[in-house]
């Protein structure tokens, strides 16, 4: 159903709904509450410090508004609250200002700093019910909470709901109907409405998931690739190695080739740990490949990794005098249309490229095999595009994500999974150590001792400007510290999600070139990509983190034979941190983050991509996907998809996505 079908949705509000992923009414009803507010009135004599609490309150004071820099403005004024005089600030919310009268009473809901006798507000209720539940939504400007519940209010009524879950599992397990829990998500008056509510919509999710998987799995294992008739070269390509493989990889390309000598088609993932060796082991599989007189191709996420590989992928194979090119959004037309030329008539062995290698205009001779680095950077249409320029070529994905074993086995359970975990001899562990902001002058020390010695430093910083509600560093504010604290005297650049990809790759080639010794940085370094003089990483807030995002962005540096090191910066979770000073082993560190962490960040840095879930959690919700993996298997054996319209469609669509 059209969202213009619902009341109060203007060409406006429908844009601001797009661009959160709402695209019709049964989008707008599964946008479920990320958390809750339990509006339970305390009196501020009670209040914790710096906890989250709910006071009422009355202005004593008509409030000021101060404009801090663009996009963002802060409100003070004074309230009383049980007798009590308090200083109240509130950011980004001067629109409420005509409504913050003398007098008049509000509720407040934020933090109360008992030192400063301040409180940071995040909200300010107007005629709020005490005792009540109120869901709260993600949001773009333009968009209030209450903008948002009455728009899902007004959706409520049009009875578009969708149930996914099999009714013999709907008996089993007792689920409340969708209707209902739908309703219960967005409208609890307890707890226990939660509960149920989200439970039966989280399996639902899960089980539409885990069908997708499983049958995929069943559907790969018919499907017939490329047989080749090939020996084990492994010898030969080693041979042309300067260094030894590890027992891990030499496993890894064994599957691979058993794999290509098979006539069931490639579909294998490579999962190993930052500086594992996965490029080498793909490699090795595009030499097997051009020795059975087939093309390959590798589609990476960047430019910059994409020419990485050229590089160091290129310079192996000149020496069996495989043809080698690359193909990316800045390679000029003219070199495009030879290239494109010499790819359709087989001059060309290994294409490696970006998103440039799904064009419709990129043309194989004989493509048999694709191989995707860090491929949850790319969405299954896009891998499935490239896929499609051969004759069910065989298929290599590379993550350098580490996670739990069994977790891999359930979320990638359609691919035959490879692990490396070994890393290569000669280089050095990585030294981690967490320090407190009051022990930041001892690394400033550090961080001028490997610039002396003509070393680069990564810095990140979780936020890209200051927010002045919480306490955390800024790109802008680091860059301003670190000038401040070397004189202006080391070259220093900025690199954030909301640069333009050509501002992100020329800042990148400039530290890649040397030209910047400092890049402060938010998580959007970019995984896999190989800067050897890069010998210190530090992180601020490291907190606001999962140690396996932690682990990957210390995988940037300790790239070569050199001393490297990684500095954690916060004040709090010491604890939780401290796992990163004890080991380097990116799969043991997965298995404490899946343990301490009660929710958040497994596969890494939020633009991973993995799965877009609009209620389930992966962690969290681990023994419910288990179950769901169990239940889909079960109906899938049995056959009774056949008689549900849902899951027969995704039956036939199941092509596309294979």
């Amino acid at each position: 159903m059209d969202l213009k079908s619902i009341k109060g949705i203007s060409i406006g509000t429908e844009t601001k709904l797009n661009n959160l992923g709402i695209n019709n009414v049964e989008d707008l009803l599964e946008f479920y509450p990320y958390r809750y507010n339990f509006i339970n009135l305390i009196d501020i004599k009670d209040a914790n410090d710096n906890e989250s609490v709910t006071i009422k309150a009355t202005i004593i004071e008509i409030p000021k508004i101060q404009y801090i820099k663009k996009n963002l403005n802060k409100m003070i004024f004074k309230v009383i609250s049980n007798n009590q005089l308090i200083f109240v600030t509130i950011f980004n919310r001067a629109f409420l200002k005509q409504n913050l009268l003398l007098n008049r009473e509000v509720v407040l809901i934020g933090k109360y700093n008992k030192l400063k006798n301040s409180f940071v507000a995040s909200d300010i209720k107007f005629n709020i019910l005490e005792n009540t539940i109120e869901p709260v939504y993600h949001l773009v400007e333009g968009l209030t909470n209450n903008n948002m519940r009455k728009l899902i209010k007004e959706a409520l009524k049009s009875n578009m709901y969708y149930d996914y879950i099999p009714y013999i599992y709907v008996e089993k397990y007792h689920f409340i109907n969708k209707k209902d829990a739908v309703n219960l998500i967005h409208n609890p008056k307890n707890s226990n409405d939660i509960k149920l509510a989200s439970l039966r919509l989280k399996y639902e999710e899960l089980f539409d998931f885990m069908f997708k998987i499983n049958y995929l799995k069943k559907v790969n294992k018919k499907i017939i690739g490329i047989k080749r008739e090939l020996d084990n070269h492994t010898n030969d390509f080693c041979s042309i190695l300067p260094f030894q493989l590890t027992s891990d990889q030499l496993k890894c390309m064994n599957e691979i080739y058993e794999d290509l000598i098979s006539d069931r088609r490639m579909n294998r993932l490579i999962l190993g740990d930052v500086g594992s060796g996965k490029t080498i082991v793909a490699t090795y599989a595009i030499y097997l490949n051009y020795l059975s007189h087939h093309q390959s191709a590798l589609m990476a996420p960047t430019e910059i990794l994409a020419n990485q590989h050229y590089k160091n992928i290129k310079g192996l194979l000149d020496i069996f005098n495989i043809k080698t090119e690359i193909l990316t959004g800045s390679t000029k037309n003219k070199d495009k249309e030879v290239i494109l030329k010499k790819l359709l008539n087989g001059e060309i062995d290994l294409i490696i490229g970006t998103h440039s290698l799904i064009n419709s205009n990129v043309k194989f001779k004989s493509l048999g095999l694709v191989i995707t680095d860090e491929q949850h950077r790319f969405g299954v249409e896009q891998r499935n595009i490239l896929n499609d320029k051969g004759n069910q070529p065989d298929v290599l994905y590379l993550s350098a994500t580490p996670i739990p074993r069994t977790y891999a086995l359930t979320i990638y359970g359609d691919l035959d999974l490879s692990l490396i975990k070994i890393k290569p001899k000669g280089r050095k562990e990585i030294e981690t150590k967490v320090y407190k902001e009051t022990e930041i002058k001892e690394v400033l020390y550090k961080m001028l001792e490997e610039l002396k010695l003509g070393h680069q430093i990564y810095v990140v910083s979780p936020l890209i400007e200051n927010n002045l509600e919480v306490d955390l560093k800024s790109v802008f504010d680091l860059e301003e510290k670190f000038n401040t604290a070397f004189n202006n005297k080391v070259a220093i650049g900025i690199l954030h999600g909301k640069l333009k990809s050509k501002e992100k790759d020329l800042t990148m080639n400039e530290f890649k070139n040397g030209n910047l010794k400092i890049l402060i940085s938010t998580t959007v370094i970019e995984v896999g990509v190989d800067i050897p003089n890069t010998t210190m990483i530090v992180i601020y807030n490291a907190e606001r983190f999962g140690l396996a995002t932690l682990h990957q962005l210390r995988g940037r540096v300790g790239r070569n034979d050199c001393q490297s090191y990684c500095y954690l910066i916060s004040n709090k979770d010491i604890k939780r941190l401290k796992v990163l000073e004890e080991s380097n082993d990116g799969f043991y560190i997965s298995e404490k983050d899946f343990e301490m962490r009660g929710s958040g960040d497994l596969f890494g840095v939020k633009q991973s991509g993995l799965t877009s879930f609009k209620i389930a959690n992966l962690k969290t919700d681990y023994q419910i996907l288990l179950q769901t993996k169990k239940d889909s298997e079960d109906y899938i054996n049995d056959g009774l998809y056949i008689e549900n319209e849902h899951y027969k469609e995704i039956v036939n669509d199941i092509s596309f996505i294979n």
